[in-house]
C-alpha cells in the first residue's frame, strides 16, 4: 500500500509540469526501486500498481519530449528503464514516436534528411547534453569533438541510461523489436562502433552499444543480414574486436599485445574485465551474423576478412581472462565464432611462425590446435550438457583435421598413439581415446556421431584402422550410416602415414577380439561335442525366436546387404529361413519350397 501511495504522490508531481518537483520524485523513486528486478502480478495490488506504472511511463515520456536540464533528463531516463524491466507495463514505450525518443537521447536515432538534429522539431529535442545524441543520427564525429568535456561525463550517462531502457524493450516486447528495426537503430549504432578508437567513449557506453547490436541481431534475421551486408558488419566488429583487445599486427594475419609484442603468449598479462566483457558481445554479434557462412561460398575478398577476423580469434584462444570461469566463458564464444568460418580460412591458426615456447609439429606452430583440443577435453571431462559444450570445438578440431594434414597428424598423435593397451577394452580408460570412445554410445544421437566422425577422420577414414582403435560395436553406428560395414575406405583424400602397429600390438594381433577391440581370454566352445546336425538345429531354433520376436513387433531383424548398409528382413525372408528342407516340419509347417535351401 506504501508502494502504491508513492506511486500516486510521484505522479501528483509530475503532473505538476515543475522540473524541480518532478526531479525530486523521480530521484526518490528510483533509489527505492533501482534494485528491482521481479514483480508480483498474483494481486489485486499490482493491477493497480500496473496502471500507476503505466501512466508514470507516459508521464516521464512527455517530460523527455521537453527541453529539460540534465539532471532531469537522467533522473527520467532511469526511470524508463526502471519501468521497462517489467514486460506488462511496456505499453507507453511501444510506439514509434515513444522509441524514436529514447533513441535520439541514445545517440542512436536516424533521421530521414540530411538535416543537424539541433534543427529538428521540438520533439525529443535534447539541448546541451544532446549533442552526442546529434552526432550519431547523421555521423558526424566532428560533433561530438565540439561537445564541452564539462558536460562530457553527465552526457554518457545519458546515453547510456537510454540504451538500457531500449535493451530491456527489445528483450521483452515483439512489437518494440519491428519498431526498432523501422527506425534503422542499427545503422545509428554502426555509426558509433566505428569509433572503437577514440577514447572519449566510456565502457557502459561500448558495452550496451554492443548489447542493443547482440539483441537486434539475435531477434531480427533482417537487421543480421543488414548488418552482415549493407553495414559490413565482419569489418566493423573485427575492428571493435581489434580495439578492444588492443592489438598490434607484427606481421600478415599475425597478432600480438600492443606493446608486448616479444612476451610469449602463456606469458602475456591477464584482460581486463571490462575487456572481456566488450570482446564477448562482440564475439556473439559475430556469431549471429556469420551464422550461415559455412552453407554458401564466399569470395576471395570475403574469404581475406575471414580470414583476418580468425587471425584475431586465434589470438583469443591464446589469451585469459582474471579466472578460469572467465577465460573458459570466453573462449568458448571464440570456440563457437571459429566454427562458423569458412573451412578454408581455418588454416589461419597455423600461420603464426614458430617461436621459442611455441608447440612445434611437422614445422608448424600448433599452440592454437593444441588449445582446442585441451579445451575440448575440459569439455568431455565436465559431462554437463555435452550437445552444447562439446559439439562446438569437436566438429571444429574434426573439419579442422579433414582439410589440413597437419593438423590431423598432430591431433592423431595426441588421441590415437601407437596402440600399445591391448587388454582393456578401448571404452576402458582415462586416455582421450578412452573418452571418445565412451560417448560413441551416448544417448545422444548428435554427441556420439560427433565423436565417431572425429576418431574416422583421425583414422583417414580407413574402417581397418577405426575398428582397430575402437572394436567393431562401438564403430558400427557409423559404419552402417555410411554403408562401409563391410568395410574399406570413405571418399576422403588422405596422404599415406608410416606403419603405427606397436610391437604389443603385432604380438596380440591374433588374439584381439574385432568387436571389442580387446585381448580376449579363450572361452570354452558352447558346441563342442556337437554334430553338424545338431549344431544346424540350434541354429534354426535361434531364427525361430527371432521371426517370433518379429511377428510381435518386439524387434526388427536386419541384415547386411550387398552396399554395406543394413536393411530390413522382410517377414516372409525370415519365415522361409525357418524352413529349412535339412529337417522335417513341424506338424503345422506345409513342405518348403525346392529354393529354401539357397536362401537358408
Amino acid at each position: 500500500m506504501a508502494m502504491k501511495m508513492d506511486l500516486k504522490g510521484i505522479i501528483e508531481q509530475m503532473e505538476t509540469g515543475e522540473q524541480d518537483a518532478a526531479l525530486t520524485a523521480l530521484q526518490s523513486y528510483n533509489r527505492e526501486m533501482n534494485h528491482c528486478f521481479t514483480f508480483s502480478k498474483e494481486d489485486e495490488q499490482y493491477r493497480e500498481e500496473e496502471k500507476l506504472r503505466k501512466l508514470l511511463g507516459e508521464l516521464v515520456l512527455g517530460f523527455l519530449n521537453r527541453e529539460l536540464q540534465p539532471s532531469c533528463q537522467l533522473a527520467c531516463l532511469e526511470t524508463v528503464r526502471i519501468l521497462t524491466r517489467d514486460k506488462d507495463c511496456l505499453d507507453p514505450f511501444l510506439s514509434r514516436s515513444a522509441m524514436s525518443t529514447l533513441a535520439r537521447y541514445a545517440g542512436i536515432a536516424v533521421f530521414s534528411t540530411a538535416t543537424p538534429a539541433h534543427n529538428q522539431p521540438g520533439e525529443g529535442q535534447v539541448e546541451g547534453e544532446g549533442g552526442e545524441g546529434d552526432e550519431a543520427a547523421e555521423a558526424s564525429s566532428e560533433g561530438m569533438e565540439e561537445a564541452s568535456p564539462s558536460s562530457e561525463n553527465a552526457d554518457q550517462e545519458v546515453i547510456a541510461e537510454a540504451l538500457k531502457s531500449i535493451c530491456n524493450i527489445l528483450l521483452h516486447n515483439q512489437t518494440g523489436q519491428v519498431i526498432a528495426a523501422d527506425l534503422q537503430l542499427i545503422k545509428g549504432v554502426a555509426e558509433r562502433l566505428k569509433q572503437c578508437h577514440d577514447p572519449i567513449w566510456n565502457h557502459e557506453v561500448r558495452f550496451f552499444d554492443l548489447r542493443l547490436t547482440f539483441l537486434l541481431t539475435a531477434l531480427r534475421v533482417d537487421v543480421r543480414a543488414q548488418l552482415a551486408q549493407e553495414l559490413h558488419g565482419i569489418s566493423l566488429l573485427g575492428n571493435q574486436l581489434d580495439a578492444t583487445l588492443d592489438l598490434s599486427w607484427p606481421d600478415t594475419l599475425e597478432t600480438a599485445r600492443a606493446g608486448l609484442e616479444d612476451v610469449p603468449p602463456e606469458q602475456l598479462p591477464p584482460l581486463s574485465r571490462q575487456q572481456i566483457e566488450l570482446a564477448m558481445e562482440i564475439l556473439k554479434i559475430l556469431f549471429n551474423i556469420t551464422f550461415d557462412t559455412t552453407k554458401r561460398k564466399v569470395d576471395e575478398e570475403e574469404a581475406a576478412g575471414y580470414r583476418h577476423l580468425g587471425a584475431i580469434l586465434r589470438h583469443c584462444l591464446l589469451s585469459h581472462a582474471d579466472g578460469d570461469e572467465r577465460t573458459e566463458e570466453f573462449h568458448s564464444h571464440a570456440v563457437h565464432l571459429l566454427g562458423n568460418l569458412p573451412l578454408p580460412c581455418l588454416d589461419v591458426l597455423l600461420m603464426p611462425k614458430v617461436q621459442q615456447g611455441s608447440i612445434e609439429y611437422m614445422g608448424v606452430n600448433m599452440d592454437a590446435v593444441n588449445m582446442l583440443l585441451e579445451y575440448m577435453e575440459k569439455r568431455l571431462d565436465g559431462g554437463h550438457k555435452l550437445k552444447e559444450t562439446l559439439l562446438p570445438s569437436l566438429n571444429l578440431l574434426t573439419e579442422s583435421a579433414r582439410i589440413h594434414r597437419e593438423t590431423r597428424k598432430f591431433l592423431r598423435s595426441k588421441v590415437l598413439p601407437p596402440l600399445r593397451d591391448v587388454k582393456n577394452k578401448p571404452e576402458v580408460g582415462n586416455s582421450l581415446r578412452n573418452k571418445l570412445v565412451r560417448i560413441m554410445t551416448h544417448i545422444d544421437t548428435d554427441v556420439k556421431d560427433c565423436a565417431a566422425e572425429f576418431l574416422f577422420v583421425l583414422c583417414k577414414e580407413s574402417v581397418s584402422r577405426f575398428i582397430k582403435y575402437t572394436g567393431y560395436g562401438n564403430a558400427a553406428g557409423l559404419l552402417a550410416a555410411r554403408g562401409l560395414l563391410r568395410g574399406g575406405r570413405d571418399s576422403g583424400i588422405y596422404s599415406e602415414d608410416e606403419d603405427s602397429e606397436t610391437e604389443e600390438y603385432r604380438e596380440a594381433k591374433a588374439h584381439i577380439n574385432p568387436i571389442t577391440g580387446a585381448v580376449q581370454e579363450e572361452q570354452p566352445d558352447p558346441m563342442e561335442g556337437m554334430t553338424e546336425e545338431q549344431k544346424e538345429i540350434e541354429a534354426m531354433k535361434l531364427v525361430q525366436m527371432f521371426d517370433r520376436l518379429s511377428r510381435t513387433n518386439l524387434i526388427q531383424p536386419m541384415q547386411l546387404g550387398m552396399d554395406g548398409k543394413m536393411r530390413e528382413i522382410a517377414p516372409e525372408d525370415l519365415h522361409k529361413l525357418t524352413h529349412n528342407p535339412l529337417f522335417p516340419p513341424e506338424p503345422h509347417q506345409e513342405p518348403v519350397n525346392s529354393d529354401s535351401e539357397d536362401e537358408a
